[in-house]
């Protein structure tokens, strides 16, 4: 039997994560290891400076105590895989709300699939567009074409090999739209998004200040081709979008020698 093991950043309560692992079962063995609270934006990071505990919900299923997304994978491949072959997949999401463009770099579910894909296991980071605000994903339209999506693409890796080479993983976005809606899949870059400042200044009843960060409009520069991943959501279309770790500037290396002479 394939075994999955699945985990997300907005925690083992969110809907969106039990929706990722009904669409999964039919494939093979899933395992839960999730963030106890939302840790949204937490990026690629590591807990450092306390010990962390998984505490069970049920079978396969747990919580890590206070964790992040990157924990989750990184504790789970060393703890509850140690001395098995690692997972045939592992999967992060289904995140409420967009990852898109350079969202990818804070985003929590998306760095369990870069650490997936650091220890070698194909990996797909999927998340659910919404319009208004997050509780109109279920109000409005559900989970029901990303489970459709994820169990596709699952499907696809498990029968038979990642499309990637290694150190890569699927980044896929979810429009906000009912199966029946949606145009299809499209390959798709990584967008160019437009980026402001979101800072709401409030006032606690102390008279203190502080500051809650917002959620930026999903406004992006257009190109000459429609191929980034925000137009693929704009259209109605599933985006794909392969993602490398390797970060380096490969174009600017030349320029870079030149400029250090």
């Amino acid at each position: 039997m394939k075994r999955i093991l699945i985990t997300n950043d907005d925690g083992f309560e969110s809907a969106g994560l039990h929706a990722l692992a009904r669409a999964l079962r039919p494939l093979g063995q899933v395992t839960i290891v999730a963030p106890t609270s939302e840790k949204s934006a937490c990026g690629h990071s590591l807990t450092l400076t306390r010990p962390l505990r998984f505490v069970a919900i049920g079978d396969d299923f747990f919580k890590l105590d206070d964790g992040t997304p990157t924990d989750c994978i990184y504790l789970s491949l060393n703890a509850l895989f140690e001395g098995e072959s690692k997972p045939d997949l592992i999967v992060s999401g289904i995140n409420k709300g967009s990852n898109l463009g350079e969202d990818i770099t804070y985003s929590g579910t998306a760095s369990a699939a870069m650490e997936a894909a650091l220890h070698g296991v194909p990996s797909i980071a999927i998340s659910q567009v919404y319009t208004g605000g997050p509780q109109n994903i279920e109000l409005t339209h559900g989970y029901d074409l990303a489970e459709q999506t994820v169990y596709d693409l699952a499907k696809r890796i498990l029968d038979g090999t990642f499309p990637l080479a290694e150190r890569r993983f699927l980044n896929v976005n979810i429009p906000p739209l009912k199966p029946e809606e949606c145009k299809g899949y499209k390959i798709t870059r990584a967008g160019y998004r437009m980026y402001g400042n979101d800072a709401h200044l409030h006032r606690n009843p102390r008279g203190e200040e502080y500051y809650w960060l917002g959620v930026h409009t999903l406004e992006w520069k257009k190109g000459v081709t429609d191929d980034c991943d925000l137009s693929a959501i704009d259209e109605g279309y599933v985006s794909i979008t392969p993602i490398k770790l390797d970060m380096t500037a490969h174009d600017e290396l030349e320029t870079l020698k030149e400029w250090i002479k």
